[in-house]
Order: C-alpha cells, then sequence, then structure tokens
C-alpha cells in the first residue's frame, strides 16, 4: 500500500493517467447534476474546467520536477482560479432586474477548478473530500435554500417544438401562472425551447397544465424537478 501510494505521489505514467481520469470524474458528475437540472454549464464544461485545471498543476508539477525549472510548481495552477471567473460570470443571468440565477453554478465551477488543481497535485483526498461536499451542497442542501417565490407553488417544465409558438403559449395560459421561467431545453434539440410555469393554487396548476397539452407544438409537461 505504501509502495502505490509513493508510486501514485510522485509524476509517473500511472500517476498522470489517474489524475486526469479523476479529473474527468470529478468534473463529469458535478456537471451531470447541473446539466440535470437545465443549467447553461453542464457536464461538458465542468469536465473541461476540472481536467483544464489538473493539467494546469501538472504542467506546473512538471516545469520544476522534469525540466528543471526555478518557479513555483503552483503559480500556473494559481491563474487558474483567478481566470474561471469568465465562464462563471456567463452563467449568472439577472431576470426582471430583480432575480439573478446562475450564482451556484458559477461557485460550482470555481470550486470545481480547485478540485481539478488538487487532484493535479496529487492530494487525492482533499480533492474527493471536497467533491463529496460540493455534490451535496449542489444535490440536497438546496431543499433548504429554495427562493420564497417557489415555496407553496406547483410547477411544470414545458419543452416547445418551436420557438415561434412560445409567446401564443404563454399569452394563453397567463391568467393561471404565476411565473415563468425559460430554461435550456432538456431534449437539446435545436429550436426546442424550455419553459417552466408555476401556479399559486392546485385550481390553476391543473388549468394550465390542461392548457399546456393541448398545444400541438408541446413536446412535454412535466413536473418541475426544482
Amino acid at each position: 500500500m505504501d509502495t502505490m501510494m509513493k508510486i501514485l505521489n510522485e509524476l509517473n505514467l500511472y500517476s498522470v493517467a489517474l489524475r486526469v481520469i479523476l479529473s474527468v470524474l470529478f468534473g463529469g458528475l458535478i456537471g451531470l447534476e447541473r446539466g440535470y437540472h437545465g443549467r447553461a454549464a453542464g457536464l461538458r464544461t465542468h469536465i473541461l474546467v476540472c481536467l483544464g485545471a489538473a493539467m494546469a498543476a501538472l504542467v506546473g508539477l512538471y516545469s520544476v520536477s522534469v525540466l528543471g525549472f526555478n518557479s513555483d510548481p503552483l503559480r500556473v495552477g494559481a491563474q487558474v482560479v483567478s481566470g474561471i471567473g469568465f465562464l462563471g460570470v456567463g452563467t449568472i443571468i439577472i431576470r426582471n432586474r430583480e432575480q439573478v440565477t446562475g450564482l451556484t453554478t458559477a461557485a460550482g465551477l470555481w470550486a470545481t477548478a480547485s478540485i481539478g488543481l488538487a487532484v493535479g497535485i496529487g492530494f487525492y483526498w482533499a480533492a474527493l473530500l471536497a467533491f463529496l461536499m460540493v455534490m451535496i451542497t449542489i444535490s440536497i442542501l438546496i431543499r433548504f435554500e429554495r427562493p420564497h417565490w417557489r415555496r407553496g407553488t406547483y410547477s411544470c417544465y414545458v419543452e416547445i417544438m418551436d420557438i415561434r409558438e412560445v409567446k401564443a403559449l404563454c399569452q394563453a395560459i397567463a391568467p393561471y401562472v404565476s411565473a415563468t421561467e425559460v430554461v435550456p431545453a432538456k431534449s437539446g434539440l435545436p429550436n426546442h425551447v424550455g419553459l417552466e410555469f408555476r401556479a399559486d393554487n392546485r385550481t390553476k396548476y391543473t388549468r394550465m397544465l390542461e392548457l399546456v397539452q393541448e398545444n400541438d407544438e408541446v413536446m412535454v409537461a412535466l413536473p418541475s424537478q426544482t
């Protein structure tokens, strides 16, 4: 066991392969959760962030331990954490000048980059622990932090096959809807639009579903996961 850990802590073919695989695995699992909830940054984005951070750490270690450069091996990696902000900004959306969404995804990208750096330098246990904490935070603790406008409401996810029909549908169900949110289409098909509708009570929710299901352009209408 000690011999195995020594090999994995050194910079060699086996440790590099393990670090790359772990970065893809950790980043992918976090991205799957975000993508499942229709967030802009999903599976591929989180994988690339985590893998890129891990490679930045590996490049720094390689330049010092193999090439013999006289520099800080984590200098490259340190720039990843600060530079990842441009991706985070792209996931933050302000609606109606007051509702801000995407902050959790932006913070998750930053945390994913840190996990990638930990994996890249071989800090396996810290990376695993951080990964578990991130998954618990974004998938379980959300139950304790639901926005006030979601409490006591009924909601459903609707996917429309033609973007031109969105306005007509929204106008038809407007009397029964308390809030509408545009989300990425879960099918991933071109021209499809995902919408999340919310109603204040069961009666309005039932009538809203009836009107939605009568629309020929609606591909699916499901109870929302959020």
